[in-house]
């Protein structure tokens, strides 16, 4: 199978995907129409540590083929320049991971890194780096919504803990976590919350900033990303309520980010602050801060190299000009796109139990589906595998302040340092099949579904505390009405 892989990445280098279609003896006919987010047969309950692996149920037999192109693509192991292989090297020479799957294990949710874990690197969770506007000139930047943040001026935007040989990785994420009890009203539980403190530690390129702003981020699932990014903007716009006119508390709003090839600011989607605003931007500047692979979008061949970092820039890279002049060219970020697009919901699971069906009404009305907004109907102008779908992704997309507890002190284009973009929930039940382990929030300091509640303030604070008020028999039948999905 890596053989039949590797052929298919060397061809994918020369030519169209048609070409491709037939030299493999696909052909180009219609499947027969399905929902994306319909499980795959050989998945979730064969396989349940495969959940999030399946395609599209309704892609062509040319689409199937290009989404093989694509999962491959996404596991490549992308190595050091120069290099003999030419399409695989440019890794660098500052990176987080080798690739894509080293952050995105079997598709999901990112495993944290353990207290005082200093010798190795952080995997598949990464720290992001800024600092507050200096100049009246970087105001002038962020006012204009070009930029979302102000990097750091030695290390960038994100802390790349590995490197190429003969170079230094720029240092070490370190966390420390304060246990903090919290009671129920009726006493009959206490919780444990673990209060992470996030630093850096062995910077081989000089201090920090004395303002630099941390923020830990996990790499989140990849499913249903193709139908995020199909719901239509005017129903998102319709769940904004910057000023809480309707006095509910919430008052969610959208990010507004600066589209690179549109060269305009648009609403954001995908990101935990949703500071992009789309899927092919999203993982091309995942390539590209986090394993240092340029693309015509970010063609920049020293990957987060910053201008301080001087050895760094003068290290070779693999921007080449049969791969438009980058190390992953048009043609391959196309293919990682339609996977990651294509990469199936699985079905909700015990729908019909009395516990599931208790939790749901339960969900309601605490108030839970105020920001997870439960369903969405799709655009008919998106791609025919995600178009004019119902989806249930218990997301509304929109920034809110989660209150202090959560904040990370980082503003982000619009969103503050107390705004997160509401996660999606589907899927999330299949955590730990996929995942093996049950982490959860952006830094993944809940250990269960029970913490990550427990975490919710700012706006979210008053259905915690319905949540906490209710029988220990009640929050076990939301939380396995969370697990369903």
């Amino acid at each position: 199978m890596k053989r039949f892989y590797l052929v298919l990445i060397i061809i994918a280098i020369a030519a169209p995907t048609a070409t491709i279609a037939t030299l493999l003896g696909f052909s180009q006919a219609q499947a027969s129409p399905a929902y994306a987010s319909e499980p795959h047969p050989d998945a979730p309950y064969k396989k349940p540590e495969r959940a999030f692996s399946s395609p599209s149920a309704n892609l062509t037999q040319e689409e199937q083929m290009a989404f093989t192109l694509g999962r491959s693509l996404f596991k490549k192991i992308w190595v050091s320049s120069p290099s003999s292989t030419t399409a695989s090297d440019g890794l660098g020479p500052l990176y987080n991971a080798r690739s894509c799957l080293r952050c995105h294990i079997r598709n999901g949710r990112g495993h944290p890194i353990e207290t005082n874990n200093l010798k190795n690197p952080a995997g598949s969770i990464i720290m992001r780096l800024s600092i507050p506007a200096q100049t009246p000139q970087q105001q002038a930047m962020l006012d204009a919504g070009k930029i979302g943040v102000i990097p750091e001026p030695i290390y960038g935007t994100q802390l790349q803990d590995l490197s190429v040989q003969g170079l230094q990785a720029e240092g070490r994420i370190n966390v420390r976590y304060q246990e903090i009890a919290v009671r129920f009203p009726d006493d009959t539980a206490t919780v444990s919350l673990r209060k992470p403190e996030y630093r850096v530690e062995q910077l081989q390129y000089g201090p920090l900033h004395a303002e630099t702003q941390l923020s830990l981020r996990v790499a989140p699932p990849m499913i249903g990303l193709g139908l995020l990014a199909a719901i239509k903007e005017t129903d998102i716009i319709a769940n904004e309520d910057p000023d809480d006119h309707n006095h509910d508390g919430i008052s969610g709003r959208t990010n507004h980010v600066w589209d690179i090839e549109q060269q305009q600011s648009v609403i954001g989607r995908f990101g935990w602050k949703a500071g992009n605003p789309t899927l092919k931007q999203q993982n091309n500047a995942a390539l590209h801060a986090d394993m240092g692979i340029s693309s015509p979008m970010f063609p920049k061949g020293a990957g987060e190299c910053t201008t301080q970092q001087i050895r760094c820039q003068a290290m070779p890279n693999g921007n080449s000009a049969h791969l438009d002049n980058a190390e992953a060219s048009a043609q391959i970020v196309d293919w990682i796109e339609f996977y990651t697009r294509n990469l199936a919901v699985p079905a909700q699971r015990n729908t019909t139990t009395k516990t599931v069906i208790n939790g749901e009404k339960l969900f309601t009305q605490i108030g839970c589906q105020q920001c997870h907004t439960p369903r969405y109907v799709t655009t008919g102008d998106a791609p025919a595998a995600q178009a004019n779908q119902t989806i249930w992704p218990y997301t509304d997309l929109l920034l809110h302040d989660m209150g202090e507890g959560l904040a990370d002190h980082r503003p982000e284009f619009v969103a503050t340092g107390r705004e997160w973009r509401t996660p999606p929930l589907w899927g999330i039940g299949l955590t730990q099949a996929v995942s093996q382990h049950t982490q959860f929030l952006h830094d993944g300091r809940a250990r269960n579904l029970l913490e990550a509640i427990l975490w919710h303030g700012g706006e979210a604070e008053a259905s915690k505390r319905r949540f906490m008020q209710l029988t220990p028999s009640n929050r076990h039948h939301l939380i396995t009405f969370v697990e369903s999905l």
